[in-house]
């Protein structure tokens, strides 16, 4: 199987340990997300949202790093955890 991008915005929440991801919404295309996640990032009890694309093979379980599109609020642009 050929290489797939997947688009996700994922928003925050404050937590004990800081910052902590919510559950993530996977978008039809780079636009998509960064929209999402700034309407996430004003959703009442979030912290903010990051807008992030994730190339690889399905298949095969093998992803690429993320990459930020982009952040809104006070959350983490490391992603590398993700």
């Amino acid at each position: 199987m050929a290489d797939v991008t997947y688009y996700v915005a994922l928003p925050f929440v404050m937590s004990d340990d800081g910052p902590a991801p919510r559950e993530a919404v996977e978008c039809t295309s780079a636009n998509a997300a960064i929209m999402r996640a700034e309407s996430l990032s004003r959703k009442e009890g979030h912290i903010g949202a990051v807008a992030f694309s994730r190339t690889g093979d399905p298949a095969l379980g093998e992803f690429a790093d993320a990459v930020l599109l982009r952040a809104f609020g006070n959350v983490p642009t490391d992603l590398s955890g993700l």
